[in-house]
Order: C-alpha cells, then structure tokens, then sequence
C-alpha cells in the first residue's frame, strides 16, 4: 500500500470532516484558554493554597512538560497514526486537570500541572497535523483561519471566565472544565476520523526520544531559571547548559544511525522547513516580549486598570485571526513568501510602534501596535504551518508540524531570558543611578508597587516619578529588542522560496 493510497483512504473514510474538525477545534481550545484562564485565577489558587515562591513554576512546568513532549508526540504520530496519539494525549491532559482541581498544596498544583503540560505536548501538534491529512492545501490554508480563531477567542473569553468562575464557583472549576470539552474531543476523532496506516513492526527510536527529552528539558530548565532564582554561573545553570550541549550532540549523532528517527534531520536540510522555523523562533520572543511587558507599562506607567491594560492585549489577539484567515486567502494566489513577507513587514511595522511608545501616546497606541503586531502574527504563522504540511509526506508530516510549534515555544523562553535579562538590568541601572538620592533604597521589586494603584498612591512623588521613568527606560530597551527581532523574522522570511521554488503538494 503507497502513501498516497494511506491518504486517499482518510480522505474516504472521513465523510463527516466538519465533525472531526469540530473535535480537533474543542481539544486546541481546551489547550488554548489554559493559560488565560488559570492567570486569572492564580491570586485565588495562592490565597488558598499558599506558596506564592513557586507562583512561576505552575506556569512554567506546564511549559516546560509541553516543550520535551511535543517533537516525540509528532514522531509518534507518523508512526502509529494520529488518532492514538491525540487520544492520549487528551486524556493525560484530562487526568492532569482533574489532579489539578483536587490540589490541597503548591507542590501538587505544579506535578498536576507537569501532566497536564505532558497531555499538552501532544494536542496542539497532532491536531495541526490531522488538518493537514484531511483537507488538501488550497482547504488547509482557509482552515488554519478558523484554528487561528482558536487562540483570539480564548485570549478574549479566558480571562473574564476564569473571573467568573473564582468569583461564583470555585478556581478548581478552571481546570475540571476541561473534562467535558475532552471527552467531546475524544468522541469526535475517534468516531469520525478514520486512519488506513501500513501495519508494520516499528523500529521506535528510544535512544533519541530520550536523549531529546533530556536535552530540551535541561536547556528549558536553565532558561526558565537562569537569572530568576538561580544566577546564571552559579553550578546548577552551568551544569544544566552543559548537559543540554552533551546529550543535543548525542542526540545528532543517534538520530544520523537510527532506522526511524524521532527527528528526521532531513526535514532540516530542506530549506523552506528551516527558515520557517527559525523565523518561528523569532517571533515567539517576540509574542512572549510585548504578551508580557506591555500590561506592566499600560498600569504602571500609564496608571491604567488592568481591564485597560487587558484591551490592549486582546487587539493582538483581533488582529491574529483575522491575518490568518486573510492568509489562507492568499497563499494560493501569491505563494507561500509572499503572504509572509507582509507578515514579516507588520512585525516590523508593529514593533515600531512600541519603541515610539510614550505615556503622552496612551493605550490606543499600543492597543494599534499590538493588533498589528498580531495580523504579522496571523500572516506569518499560518503560512508557516501551512508550507511545512505541503512540503513533506504523511510519514513526516507530524514531526515537522510539531517541529515548527516546538520552535516557537523555545522562542517564548528565548524571549522571557533575553528580554528580562534586559529589563531587570536596565531597570537596575537606572535606579542605582538616579535613586541615590531618596531616602529609601530600591530595588527592581519596587517596580511591582506601580502595577497596584492603592501601593501606588502611598508613594512620594519623587519615588513614584523614578519608579516610573525606570521602568520606561528599561521598557523601550525591550522594545528595541522586540525591534530587532522584528527586523531577524523578517530578513528569514525574505530567504524563502519564491512562488515558482516552492515544491508541489506532497502526499
């Protein structure tokens, strides 16, 4: 039996794709208001279970978790198909949340958390991937419009539902919602989606898999640590670099000899796959750079409430899937490097937005930066995705899905250890600087009474005006940053196959 049989044969058989396509979209929202909605509802899980030290880490080890897992998930799923795979994968996500809700300590909310995140590692990938066997490219492209959806309306509704639940319920109810929307998830894939796969002996490649495992986690690890509560030369970072470089080299090595690697290094050599995914390690910082910093300019430079500070998020997530669907639009007409390219200029034009931002320019400012900043993201990603999927064949397909969305997340923690290290320097700087002469010492942690108006307002004039120029001073050094990380996606971009390189669809 030849591939293109294997994928004429899901194509058959799926005769209700609106229904599996409905269950990939309840499992990719399941996955995408997680980390809204448990950030609304962090200070009542603190409250109530103590620990505010390990705050970080319930957000980090979900992360972390999803990061190891994912490059293995999509090699599983070119193996063994991707209904087994996508199944597991939801229900670990489902067993995590449920531990999650029961959670009477910090502790248990973050090994919760790692299940849910090892759950997480399989969702996302496997149902990109399962949108690229059902629909052809020219359907794919508009498909990954309405998964784009996914994301802007969770970012909306995530965090006034986790609100309401905290405030009506009770938080554990933001973890066990998921248990209904992945049952219904489970019962579509498994009902309606139909897989021919060869029945073969596999030749699993275990070594890789967990040289891969070790490698990630000890680099995710460093990043997520080095800097924060650990320094960066201290013995722990240094060993964690070490081992990543040791068992990274390892893992090259294992994977050139391997029958059936856990990552093809073929995928690499092919061009378009690897600016798609360097470039998607860029604008990962880059979404992590301005998610992340831009409510801490909005309240505490700005002196607005959070729902303001919120309203400029939520632009961004406007303008995302609206370029995705446009995106899908587009590809066809004028190529994959086209449709990117403009991506790659409103990055560019986005980024521009905040380094001119001022408080005189107020949130309509940076709520424009932002949504610009997410139709660059709608356009550039989608294409992404999409050109991957139609460069390789089934056996491949899940691997470099997962292989772009792995990149992006690496980015994320690139983004969160460059782009603070940043920050907490030039904040540091400048108070040294200029504070010499208060009457109080401060330290970076004092840019924390900025975000809370009534700790705010206990601040002299003289204090609270440092406090604030700090924080812009150290804000636009971020935002050139985010800058030229704008400008390095876009000059990837402009190295992709032009329309007339790219390779036909593969099967």
């Amino acid at each position: 039996m030849t591939k293109e049989d294997i994928l004429t044969g899901i194509k058959e058989k799926t005769t209700l794709r609106p229904l599996v396509l409905a269950a990939v979209i309840l499992a990719m929202f399941m996955a995408a208001i997680e980390g809204t909605i448990v950030s609304t509802a962090m200070p009542s899980i603190v409250a109530d279970l103590g620990g505010f030290r390990l705050y970080s880490w319930v957000f980090s080890a979900y992360l972390l978790m999803q990061a190891v897992t994912i490059l293995i998930y999509g090699k599983l799923s070119d193996l063994f198909g991707r209904k087994p795979v996508f199944t597991f994968g939801i229900s670990m996500f489902m067993i995590g949340s449920l531990m999650c809700g029961f959670a009477e300590t910090m502790e248990m909310l973050i090994i919760s958390r790692l299940i849910q995140g090892f759950g997480a590692g399989a969702v996302m990938p496997i149902a990109t991937t399962i949108v690229g066997d059902m629909y052809t490219m020219e359907e794919r492209a508009k498909i990954q419009g309405y998964l784009a959806s996914v994301w802007g309306i969770s970012a909306v509704i995530g965090p006034a539902l986790g609100g309401f639940i905290v405030l009506y319920w009770e938080w554990a109810w933001v973890f066990w919602l998921n248990i209904p929307l992945g049952i219904l998830a489970i019962l579509g894939t498994n009902l309606f989606l139909h897989e021919d796969i060869e029945k073969k002996k596999h030749k699993i490649d275990y070594i890789g898999a967990l040289l891969i495992f070790v490698a990630v986690s000890s680099l995710m690890i460093a990043l997520i640590q080095g800097g924060v509560s650990l320094p960066w030369k201290s013995w722990q970072i240094v060993g964690l670099i070490g081992t990543f470089a040791v068992s990274f080299l390892l893992f090259i090595i294992q994977e050139r000899r391997a029958a059936e690697p856990t990552m093809p290094l073929s995928i690499w050599k092919d061009r378009l796959i690897t600016l798609a995914n360097l470039a998607s390690l860029t604008t990962g910082a880059i979404l992590f750079g301005i998610s992340s910093f831009l409510p801490a300019y909005v309240q505490g430079v700005m002196e607005e409430s959070p729902l303001v500070a919120g309203f400029t998020l939520t632009t961004m997530s406007i303008g995302w899937p609206i370029a995705s669907t446009l995106a899908g639009r587009l590809i066809i007409k004028l190529g994959f490097r086209t449709v990117a390219l403009g991506g790659g200029i409103a990055l560019v034009l986005g980024s521009l937005f905040f380094v001119t931002l001022d408080p005189a320019k107020g949130p309509i400012w940076a709520a424009i930066g932002s949504f610009i900043i997410g139709v660059g993201m709608g356009l550039s990603t989608t294409t992404f995705i999409v050109s991957i999927q139609s460069s390789v064949n089934w056996e491949k397909r899940g691997v470099a899905t997962a292989s772009n969305m792995f990149m992006r997340i690496l980015g994320s923690a690139i983004g969160a250890t460059l782009l603070g290290g940043i920050l907490n320097n030039r904040l540091q700087n400048y108070l040294e600087e200029h504070g010499a002469n208060l009457n109080e010492s401060l330290s970076i942690d004092a840019a924390n009474i900025l975000l809370e108006k009534s700790q705010r307002d206990k601040l002299s004039p003289e204090t609270l005006e440092i406090l604030q120029e700090g924080l812009t001073f150290s804000l636009d050094s971020v935002y050139i940053g985010v800058c030229i990380l704008a400008i390095i996606s876009f000059m990837l971009i402009a190295f992709l196959p032009k329309k007339d390189e790219q390779k036909p669809e593969q099967k």
